[in-house]
């Protein structure tokens, strides 16, 4: 959900009323104070165009620069995009070099929002609050910066950021050099352990951070850097939280069913939403995937002439015929001036996983970001780089291959080795978490970003983004730009 600051809107489950005036002599002051006061910590995560902060920002689960654009659109799993040219085209063909002529509405000016978390975590520190609402408030701030500081290791590698509060307002905040990699992922380490730590299970409030989150987040960043056992510790406290697979895949993005035992985190969308920034968080996917030719339920064509993710058919065909994961691609269909429409002349199928059953236009289904299946699939790969492909491994992913895709389990070929069950994975990964924005660095982290772009007919450059030139400008040569550009 996405928040605000201080005098902005936050969305259904708990809208703040401000009255007076706000200065640091009154606000905040109670616990009720740091309470708003700590929903900032929310702002980058919703589901809108953006939000106003120094300049206009893209949220990291939105829908333009956000986690299925940054890590999904530019993979192996989805076709190129050119009827709209500009970022979308860049990011479908994995060629990240326009993002150095980006402004301040850069991702990278999420480093002055972890600066910000710094500053809430010692306000709340120093104040009088209980104890229990003081770790409550922290956990939840320290949350969104290990959140954020992760999709940012992602995007350009360790950057300059602020942790220790008596560096703001310092020379300190001129100092642009990057940290380590080491010392960058303690700093998210650390945060996400606190949160895990401190975070309910089952907040009163639906959307806020919660325990599984915080232990799933740890968990991927420790699968991608290799941390099998530390990785392995997470997937094990996550699976004593109570969470298991909803047996129906689709159930998963429709509204109806969209809070079950297997949605550990999701963005909370207000099916009243309607497209305006000033209202709740809305899901407008239908109208990027569905062609403008399409005739929905709801959404009678969606903007683009074809879906701006339109997966492959390569990646279709690779799916097992009877998988219900695949159906939630639609191969065929007739067209509003009722032409039919099928692989003679679709470039690829239509992608359909969140339904357009609200409608007109903004539907209202959640959107998960942490599900139970990516855990089972997580651990069963950090369970077979460090004792192989083991019985217990094996029926995780097979659990998650019945439960949701409603077919067999792997065969003996693909079990037969480490190598070879690493890559059966890593396809069933593809399968269930397709278009949830994690493909990018599952291909980063199995050694194949190259290999599986350029067979898919791409041309990749790093995996990693360029840091935008204005940022290396002001450095005074502090900043280094990414490796690869």
């Amino acid at each position: 959900m996405s928040c605000g600051i201080l005098l902005g809107s936050c969305e259904d489950n708990f809208d703040p009323t401000i009255t007076g005036t706000l200065a640091p002599a009154n606000f905040p002051k109670t616990e009720a104070d740091f309470e708003l006061y700590t929903l900032q910590a929310y702002k980058p995560f919703g589901a809108k165009w953006g939000y106003a902060d120094v300049a206009w920002q893209n949220m990291f689960h939105g829908y333009e620069y956000g986690h299925v654009i940054m890590f999904d659109l530019p993979t192996d799993l989805f076709i190129p995009f050119t009827a709209w040219g500009g970022f979308f085209e860049f990011f479908s063909k994995a060629d990240f070099d326009f993002l150095k002529n980006q402004d301040k509405t850069s991702h990278f000016e999420k480093v002055r929002y972890v600066t910000r978390m710094t500053q809430i975590i010692a306000d709340i520190e120093a104040s009088s609050l209980e104890e229990e609402a003081k770790q409550r408030f922290i956990a939840e701030a320290r949350m969104g910066r290990g959140l954020t500081m992760y999709y940012l290791l992602h995007m350009y590698g360790p950057l300059p950021v602020i942790m220790d509060p008596a560096e703001i307002g310092t020379a300190a905040e001129s100092d642009l050099s990057r940290p380590n990699r080491e010392t960058f992922v303690g700093y998210i380490e650390d945060d996400l352990t606190y949160a895990a730590e401190h975070l309910a299970v089952s907040p009163e409030q639906y959307g806020r951070f919660n325990k599984g989150l915080a232990l799933g987040i740890l968990m991927r960043l420790h699968l991608n850097e290799k941390n099998w056992e530390s990785a392995k510790a997470a997937g094990r406290q996550l699976q004593g939280l109570g969470y298991s697979l909803y047996n129906d895949y689709a159930g998963l993005f429709r509204e109806i069913t969209e809070k079950n035992l297997e949605t550990i985190w999701a963005v909370s969308i207000d099916p009243a939403a309607t497209g305006n920034n000033l209202q709740g968080d809305f899901n407008a996917w239908p109208l990027y995937n569905l062609p403008s030719d399409f005739q929905g339920k709801n959404v009678n064509g969606g903007w683009p002439p074809m879906g701006v993710f339109t997966p492959s058919w390569e990646f279709y065909d690779s799916f097992d015929p009877a998988d219900k994961r695949r159906a939630l691609m639609v191969e065929s269909y007739l067209a509003k001036d009722g032409t039919q429409k099928d692989r003679s002349n679709m470039p690829g199928p239509v992608l359909a996983k969140y339904p357009d059953e609200s409608g007109p236009e903004f539907q209202g289904n959640d959107i998960p970001i942490l599900r139970f299946a990516d855990v089972l699939l997580m651990l069963a790969e950090a369970i077979n780089n460090t004792e192989g492909p083991t019985q217990e491994a094996i029926d995780l992913v097979n659990e998650v291959r019945s439960v949701h895709g409603g077919i067999a389990g792997l065969s003996e070929s693909e079990t037969a080795s480490p190598e070879a069950f690493n890559e059966a994975i890593l396809r069933e990964r593809a399968f269930d978490l397709y278009f949830e924005g994690v493909r990018k660095m599952d291909l980063v982290r199995h050694g194949k970003w190259e290999s599986a772009l350029q067979q898919a007919g791409k041309n990749p450059g790093p995996a990693l983004f360029p840091v935008p030139q204005y940022a290396i400008d002001v450095s005074d040569g502090t900043l280094s730009q990414t490796q690869g550009y």
